[in-house]
């Protein structure tokens, strides 16, 4: 059975990064408990690759940020779809829950669904 994965690419000011991490930790106890194979928040440790374009080009990342590579493995779409809609109707997830401004820039946020076609 082939996996399915979220995943995201978020440019994030270094001074951020201990405020998302507690963010982070949240979503991954969140997705874990409803289901979810897998879960990462990655952050840049090597970001100017000599292949194709780095991801300091890529993001448009200032000398002051970093970026966050993060997936959510699944089954399947199909169970994606019913792990993501339990996590958005936990209370946890409310937006009263959470203290203080998001640490990035939704604008420059971005995600998407992947069907995996090579894993392990």
């Amino acid at each position: 059975m082939s996996k399915y994965v979220d995943g995201f690419i978020i440019p994030l000011k270094k001074s951020k990064l201990k405020a998302y991490k507690k963010m982070a930790m949240v979503g991954r106890k969140l997705w874990m408990k409803y289901g979810a194979l897998d879960y990462y928040e990655c952050v840049g440790a090597k970001m100017d690759s000599e292949w194709g374009i780095p991801f300091t080009k890529l993001c448009k990342l200032k000398k002051d940020e970093t970026v966050i590579f993060a997936f959510i493995v699944y089954k399947s779409k199909k169970h994606r779809d019913q792990v993501t809609a339990k996590v958005h109707k936990d209370p946890m997830m409310q937006p009263e829950n959470f203290k203080g401004p998001m640490p990035f820039d939704m604008k420059r946020f971005t995600m998407g669904e992947f069907e995996a076609f090579v894993h392990s």
